[in-house]
C-alpha cells in the first residue's frame, strides 16, 4: 500500500471516526485530536497486515478516545456551571439514506443523549457507542476493546439500561421539530412572553452552558414562567450587532445566533408534541469557535 494510498484510505474513513470520537468526547476539538493521533499510528503501522482498514481504524480511534475520556472525566467537577457537549454540525447528505438509519445516527449524536453519556464509564461508553450507533457486533468491539465478549454484553446492557433511565423520550417528526425552533425562535427574539408561554410545557427546562465565561444561568431553570421571562429578559437587553441563522447540528435544527458575525450562542430545543420540553443554551466561547467556518 503506498502512501497516497493510505491516506485515501484513512481519508475516506475521517468522517466516520470523528463520529466514533466526538461521541465518545461531546467535544469536537478533542475528537479531532483522537482522529490525528489515529492517523498517526495508521501512517506507522504495517499496513501490508491489515485485512480490514476501517475496523483497524475504529479500534485505534476507539482505544485512544477511552484513554482520552479517562484523563478528562474529571472535567465535570470543576466546570461552573452546567455542561453540555460542543455543538457538532451534522450533514449525513447522501452519505446516509437510509431513513431509519439517519435517526439513529441523530439521536445518538442529540444533546440529550450525549448529556446521558457523559455519566458513563469511557468503556460502557465505547460499548454504547460502537453497538448503537454503529451497529457492531459485540464480538468485533470485545476486539477493538480487548474484552471478553461475555464482558462486552454485560457493559452494552448496562450502558443501554442506563440512557433509557435517563434519557428523555420525545418522539417529534424532524418537520415539526424545525417549525417549532422557528416559532421559538421567533417569540424569543421579539420578546414575546405569551408567545413563549404557549410553545413551553408547564415543566420545560433550560440548561445553560457558559463555563463561567459567558452570561448564561448557572444552575437548571424549571418552569414555563422562569424560561419564557428569562429568553423575554434577552430580547429586551439585546444583543448587540445580532443575527441569527438556522442551522443542523447534533441531529436536528439550531439556532446560531452571532453578535457582530461571530457566534454567539446556540439554541436548541427538545419537543414533545406541539410542546417544547427543553432548550439547551450553549454559549461557553470555546465550543462556539469551530462554528465560525460554517458557511
Amino acid at each position: 500500500m503506498t502512501a497516497d494510498t493510505a491516506t485515501t484510505l484513512f481519508e475516506a474513513h475521517r468522517p466516520a471516526l470523528m463520529g466514533v470520537a466526538y461521541r465518545m468526547l461531546g467535544r469536537a476539538a478533542d475528537a479531532e485530536d483522537v482522529v490525528q493521533d489515529a492517523w498517526l499510528r495508521w501512517s506507522g503501522a504495517d499496513r501490508a497486515e491489515v485485512r480490514d482498514p476501517r475496523g483497524f481504524l475504529v479500534r485505534i480511534t476507539t482505544r485512544l478516545a477511552v484513554d482520552r475520556l479517562r484523563q478528562i472525566k474529571a472535567r465535570g467537577e470543576t466546570y461552573v456551571g452546567p455542561w453540555l457537549p460542543e455543538p457538532y454540525v451534522t450533514d449525513f447528505g447522501d452519505t446516509v439514506t437510509d431513513s431509519a438509519e439517519r435517526a439513529v445516527l441523530a439521536d445518538s449524536v442529540s444533546l440529550a443523549v450525549l448529556v446521558v453519556l457523559e455519566t458513563l464509564s469511557p468503556l460502557e461508553r465505547a460499548v454504547f457507542v460502537l453497538r448503537e450507533a454503529f451497529g457492531y457486533p459485540y464480538a468485533d468491539i470485545a476486539a477493538m476493546l480487548d474484552r471478553g465478549e461475555a464482558a462486552v454484553r454485560q457493559l452494552g446492557t448496562r450502558a443501554r439500561r442506563h440512557v433509557d433511565e435517563r434519557r428523555p423520550r420525545y418522539d417529534v417528526d424532524p418537520a415539526r421539530r424545525r417549525d417549532l425552533t422557528e416559532r421559538f425562535l421567533d417569540a424569543a427574539a421579539g420578546g414575546d412572553l405569551a408567545g413563549l408561554m404557549e410553545l413551553l410545557a408547564p415543566d420545560v427546562r433550560l440548561v445553560g452552558d457558559s463555563g463561567g465565561k459567558a452570561r448564561a444561568p448557572l444552575r437548571v431553570l424549571e418552569g414555563a414562567d422562569h424560561v419564557a421571562r428569562f429568553f423575554a429578559g434577552v430580547a429586551a437587553k439585546g444583543v448587540p450587532d445580532v443575527s441569527v441563522r438556522l442551522v443542523e447540528l447534533n441531529g436536528g435544527p439550531a439556532v446560531l445566533v452571532l453578535s457582530g458575525g461571530k457566534p454567539d450562542a446556540v439554541v436548541q430545543i427538545d419537543a414533545d408534541g406541539d410542546r417544547i420540553r427543553t432548550v439547551y443554551v450553549v454559549r461557553n466561547p470555546d465550543k462556539l469557535a469551530a462554528l465560525t467556518a460554517l458557511p
